[in-house]
């Protein structure tokens, strides 16, 4: 098989296109696919993780925000909260923006949008500015979580089947690291006196760099342009809904805690900005490290068995944490909610690792075989996971809007925690129906029909 050219090529979209792109073939993988691949992985993270830290940024930004700005609890968790909301939406639009202007191209884009967030906060950010205004510039950051989107679906179509636990979990925990660390330049920020403006102007010139990097590196896939019939088959797929209630308990958790876990603990124990800040960083560091590590124990044992008892954790956790609350002990609590960081990333590697052995698996009972059936699973699984993130990023904004609802009725978490104990039990009961209970184990086949019929088994997605 001839090699694909990653120089550019002649085309209508412009920039550097790879005409022919099979990562199934073990020969084209060894020769040539894979350090394609890694490289385009490379500054995909890099370019992922500035835009979480650009999304997340406002949970750092409250943590300055003292008396002198006149906002209460509340209003803070509505600016993080606004922040979530658009990140989730634009995940849409991201995800298929691939397929119009090819990947490479889209992150060059995608990475210079986030200046527009980070140079309008920078000239505002001072006492006296309207909340109004406030809001406006927490609703563009929300630009940052779009990033995702589009990286995933970017990445996904470099890797075979085989590598796309580990490639995802790592492009995936590589971006979401963006979100500890803003938290950590934002406690060095903190400890040096410095304020909000400074922190912004750390992130100016790494989104202009990150673009630039983009453009002199990355290349564009030609076979994932233009493919509207896959988005419209993914909305219409009944898994694709069914993974994305699965992503609201994995990665909403995950980005809902990490907006809401400063003030958290600001509000309900009374701890200042700069305590604050030495701990929230901790909880969405090790979430985002253990992302690879959920997405390699998916590749061994199976997606859905590792979500299934990840949520067991998840909830146990959370029961923790209602214990803690409701006691006022900050030690327990600050540890619990830290596993519950832990978990809702490895929940994240696993849940992203099933949506492409899901669509395998559909192409299989469709009668597709070989490299026919692995281009359809990557088509469509490309196209479900801007929905499913976008969706699963919604879970971050219930989270906030739980918790200012819980802290404005008893003055505490604890009634949040509760529901989100109830919504994990949920999680677990739909995984377990869906992807592992056995249909052969309900009732014996009672027609021919029914013995010709492949019976596909989820286990192992």
């Amino acid at each position: 098989m001839t090699a694909p050219s990653t120089a550019p090529a002649p085309s209508s979209g412009g920039g550097r296109w790879i005409e022919d792109w099979d990562p199934e073939d073990e020969t084209f993988w060894q020769e040539t696919g894979e350090r394609v691949a890694r490289r385009n992985l490379l500054f995909s993270v890099l370019c992922e993780h500035i835009g979480f830290s650009v999304w997340t940024m406002w949970s750092v930004m409250v943590l300055f925000m003292g008396p002198e700005y006149g906002l209460t609890p509340a209003d803070k968790f509505v600016l993080v909260s606004m922040a979530t909301l658009v990140g989730a939406v634009v995940r849409v639009p991201y995800t298929f923006a691939v397929a119009v202007f090819g990947g490479r191209n889209w992150t060059i884009v995608s990475a210079g949008l986030l200046l527009v967030p980070t140079v309008a906060a920078f000239l505002v950010m001072e006492p006296g500015t309207s909340y109004t205004t406030f809001l406006v510039c927490a609703m563009l950051a929300g630009v940052g979580g779009g990033n995702f989107a589009s990286s995933m679906t970017n990445i996904n179509a470099f890797f075979p089947l085989r590598k796309k636990g580990w490639a995802l979990g790592l492009n995936a925990g590589g971006g979401n690291i963006g979100v500890p660390v803003v938290q950590l330049v934002g406690l060095a920020v903190i400890g040096a006196s410095g304020g909000p403006r400074l922190l912004l102007g750390i992130y100016i010139p790494l989104i202009v760099v990150a673009a630039v990097l983009a453009a002199l590196y990355m290349d564009n896939i030609a076979s994932l342009r233009n493919d509207s019939g896959a988005a419209k088959e993914a909305v219409r797929a009944g898994h694709t809904w069914i993974m994305s209630f699965l992503y609201i308990g994995t990665f909403g958790s995950f980005i809902g805690y990490s907006f809401a876990f400063g003030l958290v603990l600001q509000t309900q124990f009374g701890r200042t900005p700069l305590q604050a800040a030495y701990v929230t960083f901790i909880g969405p560091l090790l979430g985002s490290l253990i992302r690879p590590v959920g997405g390699a124990l998916a590749d061994r044992y199976g997606g859905a068995r590792i979500t299934l008892w990840n949520y067991v954790g998840m909830a146990a956790a959370t029961a923790v944490v209602v214990l803690a609350s409701m006691r006022e002990s900050l030690p327990l609590f600050t540890t619990a909610f830290i596993a519950l960081f832990v978990l809702s990333g490895l929940g994240n590697g696993s849940t992203y690792k099933m949506i492409p052995g899901i669509f395998r698996n559909k192409a299989l009972a469709m009668g597709l075989e070989g490299e026919e059936a692995a281009a359809y699973g990557r088509r469509l699984s490309g196209a479900s996971m801007g929905l499913i993130g976008a969706v699963g990023a919604l879970g971050g904004l219930g989270i906030n809007l739980a918790f200012r609802q819980s802290f404005l009725s008893v003055g505490t978490g604890t009634g949040a925690f509760v529901a989100f104990l109830v919504f994990y039990g949920l999680c677990f009961v739909v995984t377990w129906a869906v992807y592992l209970r056995r249909p052969d184990a309900q009732a014996p086949p009672t027609r021919a029909a029914t013995e010709t019929k492949p019976q596909l088994s989820y286990a192992e997605v």
